[in-house]
């Protein structure tokens, strides 16, 4: 894969490290460990490191506080544009079961390739099997039957965790995915749109380019940060969200 795609692993410490470690070694088949980053809270630190010994200590992000998935990823993005103006990331939750390891990996290739050239901020949208009302759904622009299109689809809503009976009417319309929390986006574009969207967070870490790596910056940001993620603070908002139609299995590992 290109030399500027980074993989940012959100590992907010609640899960084990069994589930951090089979995040990582599914990245790791297409990452080199170098370019995959894993941004966790101060308490489940020293275990990562535990786990994980072949990441290099200065890709372990550490969050002084828990204050979701927008905060997490300006530091890590931030962090990125200090070591490479061209990053293309993508984010995934560490909580995820996956299915067919193969075409995942296809699926993140193609996102990937649309992104770098296209200014978007992608989400992986899972093909709904049946109604579940423990997902949250984002409706396309495309109308009817979008399901069964290839390639990216503009985003229109986004819905967390509806009825049964909504469920029902979003996955025979065709216009729906369930939300799969992996995003793919340029470092640069992120960050602009956090900073048009989110600037009670960005403002936060005004000085990022000098001082991102010191620690008393960063406590210093996350103390005053407000608790958003990036689906409510960004996602619902920006012109820029697009969807990747995923086939591949997906579920949360505490569903399974």
């Amino acid at each position: 894969m290109d030399k500027h795609r980074y993989c940012v692993i959100m590992a907010d410490g609640s899960g084990t490290p069994d589930q951090l470690r089979r995040t990582y070694e599914r990245f790791a088949r297409f990452f080199p460990s170098e370019r995959i980053l894993i941004v966790t809270l101060e308490g489940f630190a020293s275990l990562a490191r535990e786990t994980l010994p072949q990441l290099p200590q200065e890709n372990l992000l550490v969050e002084p506080f828990a204050r979701k998935t927008a905060p997490c990823m300006a530091y890590a993005a931030y962090t990125l544009l200090t070591r490479d103006p061209q990053a293309v990331i993508v984010a995934t939750p560490w909580d995820l079961y996956i299915r067919d390891e193969a075409l995942f990996a296809q699926t993140i290739d193609e996102a990937f390739r649309y992104v770098e050239e296209n200014d978007v901020l992608m989400t992986l949208g899972i093909v709904p099997k049946a109604p579940d009302t423990n997902f949250g759904y984002i409706q396309v622009k495309e109308g009817r039957d979008a399901h069964l299109m290839a390639g990216p689809l503009q985003v229109k809503t986004f819905t967390e965790k509806p009825s049964r009976e909504l469920a029902e009417v979003f996955v025979r319309t065709g216009e729906f995915f369930w939300n799969s929390g992996i995003f793919i986006w340029k470092a640069s574009t992120i960050c602009a749109e956090m900073e048009k969207y989110l600037p009670e967070v960005t403002e936060l870490f005004r000085g990022w380019e000098e001082h991102i790596g010191e620690r008393a910056f960063v406590e210093s940001a996350y103390a005053e940060c407000p608790k958003v993620s990036l689906d409510y603070g960004v996602m619902e908002h920006t012109s820029r969200a697009w969807l990747y139609p995923a086939r591949f299995g997906w579920a949360d590992i505490e569903r399974l």
